[in-house]
């Protein structure tokens, strides 16, 4: 199979085409992405039991998930960028290796994260501007907790994402996002105010919607991956880590972690300096920043729905193309 190109399409078709096929479903699900943490926050804030606590819990909170989702969008953006350089070239082995490498980085990552996560939740919940009074603190850690056990699921199914769509699937990633945020809504009011004889959870309840919607859109990852009709299906044989591979997976990848990074960031020190206030304080700037994210997210969609067709016919040296 090697030299033979997978995906010739990309080459060949009408770039406006391409980019509207990419580039559209891919703004769909950044915007159903951002929705997952807004819904939790919107439902949380209709449970008159938890006040604004549970909001406020729920800001100190978002910048600790946007950790995860950077180190998986470093793992995915970097793949997805070679996988579709190697597949323009035509070594689709390479494109085949890369998924594995990047499924053990992604696997390795969210096990350490979670791990310093839940050892060191009581100072991460601090340094994030928990402490603004003691039922925020204490919301912040139940909600915080089962958030922590789903980051391996988040990450992966975040991962997992931009890989697919350098396969030529940019309509399937899109349909995983939006299974896994759709699971989310419904589950939310289920278990925040304990409809159909189910104990009201509060923000744990939120908290374990999201998870189970993440486990939804990381299911169908793994579902598309395992299909025999496209190029570079998982594998067992292609597990295993490969340095040079790693290194090409970086060198797209850390700039989108550095960008993330600089979110949440300015989330932390907003956080620090609200809390000298009120917990409605944090929680009014908790609103905002997830509701400006709208904003952005036609940019970022159609930024990262330009990737695999760059990189693509950068690896068929079709640059006037690029």
């Amino acid at each position: 199979m090697e030299g033979m190109k997978s995906n010739a399409f990309l080459e060949t078709e009408r770039v406006g085409t391409l980019m509207r096929k990419y580039s559209i479903p891919c703004i769909i699900s950044l915007v159903v992405a951002a929705l997952y943490n807004i819904v939790d926050q919107i439902f949380i804030a209709n449970a008159d039991y938890l006040g604004s606590y549970g909001n406020a819990a729920n800001t100190v909170v978002f910048p600790l998930t946007v950790v995860a989702l950077a180190v998986a969008v470093m793992i995915g953006d970097g793949c997805c960028a070679f996988v579709s350089i190697s597949l323009g070239a035509g070594r689709n082995e390479d494109a085949h290796r890369s998924i594995g490498s990047a499924i053990l980085l992604c696997l390795g990552s969210s096990a350490v994260l979670t791990a310093v996560y839940l050892l060191c939740m009581d100072m991460l919940l601090t340094l994030f501007g928990g402490r603004v009074n003691e039922q925020t603190f204490a919301c912040a850690r139940e909600y915080f907790f089962w958030i922590s056990l789903g980051i391996p699921f988040y990450m992966f199914g975040q991962a997992m994402n931009p890989i697919i769509r350098s396969d030529g699937s940019p309509k399937f990633a899109m349909c995983a996002t939006v299974a896994g945020a759709l699971t989310n809504v419904v589950l939310d009011p289920i278990f925040i105010f304990g409809w159909f004889g189910l104990p009201a959870m509060g923000v744990a309840g939120a908290a374990i919607a999201t998870v189970v919607g993440q486990i939804v859109a990381m299911g169908l990852g793994i579902y598309f991956n395992h299909k025999k009709n496209h190029e570079v299906s998982m594998s067992f044989k292609g597990f295993r880590l490969n340095g040079r591979i790693i290194g090409e997976i970086y060198k797209v990848g850390v700039p989108s972690i550095v960008m993330q990074a600089i979110g949440s960031a300015m989330n932390i020190g907003m956080n620090k300096i609200l809390m000298s206030f009120t917990a409605v304080a944090v929680n009014v700037f908790g609103v905002y920043f997830k509701l400006q994210s709208f904003i952005f997210m036609p940019i970022f969609g159609l930024n990262n729905g330009m990737v695999p067709i760059i990189a693509y016919n950068f690896g068929a040296r079709k640059k006037d193309r690029m």
